[in-house]
């Protein structure tokens, strides 16, 4: 099992990480996001990674482990409400994960998370990358809208705080 990882890691390629999430694609994710975020003071944010570099391979690095590496790095942690989430996708695990800021503790049960994750990865298995990233986050953003509302918030909150582009890691 685990050189079938190495080897899914080592033959993983940007070239094909580009073909599946072209440029048109993750304009309508980022799309999806700005309309995601007009209802609700939560933040999105979306990381495509392609595989994982040998050293996370050598220490055996789980992917919703390396998402969390991620969620820090980008610094959606980092608002002002704590209420940033990251749908990061990790292909060469063929693997979804969410990792929501401590603002959603209590409010978002982590089999709704689950849901939002398996909805995706049921589109990328029949290779609707684009649909189903949207289709993720606008989940998320219902998640988001149910317990952060725009109307809710104060004006100053509903700021665009994180860039909605995907990063492509």
């Amino acid at each position: 099992m685990e050189g079938a990882r190495w080897w899914r890691h080592l033959a993983a390629t940007h070239w094909r990480t580009r073909r599946k999430f072209s440029r048109s694609a993750l304009d309508a994710i980022e799309q999806a996001i700005a309309r995601a975020e007009q209802s609700h003071a939560g933040q999105i944010r979306f990381a495509i990674e392609t595989a994982l570099t040998p050293l996370h391979l050598w220490h055996g690095v789980a992917p919703r482990e390396r998402a969390v590496e991620v969620f820090s790095a980008l610094r959606v942690w980092d608002t002002e409400h704590n209420n940033g989430v990251l749908i990061y996708v990790q292909l060469a695990d063929r693997i979804v994960e969410i990792v929501a800021d401590r603002g959603f503790q209590s409010r978002v049960s982590a089999a709704e998370w689950q849901t939002v994750c398996r909805l995706m990865e049921e589109n990328y298995r029949a290779g609707r990358f684009e649909a189903g990233s949207v289709a993720g986050v606008e989940a998320v953003g219902k998640l988001l809208a149910r317990d952060f509302p725009a109307s809710s918030a104060p004006a100053a909150a509903v700021r665009n705080e994180l860039p909605d582009r995907p990063t492509l890691l």
